[in-house]
């Protein structure tokens, strides 16, 4: 599926947030922050000052930077894609205020040849504020479960008048148990990836998989990840899974 992305269920990224803050174990390796150190040291404005370094490793700082210009970008591809939108911050984050949150659903909006793809660990918020944004069929909501603990935000997930409603259970940190998969339509799962990536058991991608099939949502495995992800593969019980919802074929 990517084609100027390297995420296998998306086509590109777009930004007009950078910056974030950890707020769940999910956050504890994430390679945007690796991503946002790096390209604050190459001169990157819009990545400046937004880690700090803390036990050898880049973290968020909590800073958030909006970025106006890059409003525009969605108008200037003229072939529809799949779009993930802040793949290097969180469009939930409660420093981003709700004037922002509508201009980038008013974009979203108005490129209707586009997939936009947003993704949030921010659920309470998302839950707040989701009855005041105008909600395109064209924009898929998502929020990430790396563990039990977290099952909480598919019920926040489920209130909003999304057309189409999707789980990252990704970096995968702990068996999920048990999902009420109601009005779900994407279940992407993996395990974490890179530097210090924690291990994931088989039996838990067996259960969100054979869930999914049960409940007829379609069912991503990203990767069984590791430090070295490509060796690892994503193969599960000998196939790969990439499904995408039926709207991707609409």
């Amino acid at each position: 599926m990517a084609t100027n992305s390297r995420i296998e269920w998306t086509e590109a990224t777009w930004n007009p947030v950078a910056g974030c803050s950890i707020i769940s174990p999910g956050c504890t390796h994430c390679y945007a922050m690796r991503m946002a150190e790096r390209l604050d040291l190459m001169g990157q404005e819009k990545y400046r000052g937004l880690t700090r370094r803390s036990g050898g490793r880049p973290k968020w700082n909590g800073k958030i930077r909006l970025d106006e210009n890059a409003l525009a970008i969605p108008y200037a591809w003229k072939t529809g894609r799949m779009i993930f939108v802040n793949s290097m911050s969180d469009l939930f984050h409660e420093e981003v205020p709700i004037e922002f949150v509508s201009r980038v659903f008013s974009v979203m909006k108005d490129c209707s040849r586009h997939t936009f793809q947003v993704l949030t660990k921010r659920s309470d918020r998302l839950f707040s504020i989701a009855n005041k944004l105008d909600w395109p069929t064209n924009v898929w909501m998502g929020v990430s479960v790396e563990s039990a603990d977290y099952k909480h935000r598919i019920d926040d997930l489920r209130a909003t008048p999304a057309s189409v409603k999707f789980l990252s259970l990704e970096p995968l940190v702990g068996d999920v148990g048990r999902l009420n998969l109601s009005s779900i339509d994407w279940a992407i799962a993996g395990g974490e990836s890179g530097p210090g990536a924690r291990p994931m058991e088989p039996s838990w991608v067996r259960s969100i998989r054979d869930q999914c099939v049960d409940a007829d949502v379609a069912f991503h495995f990203k990767q069984w990840g590791g430090v070295n992800k490509k060796r690892a593969g994503r193969l599960l019980d000998g196939r790969t899974w990439d499904e995408f919802p039926m709207a991707a074929a609409a």
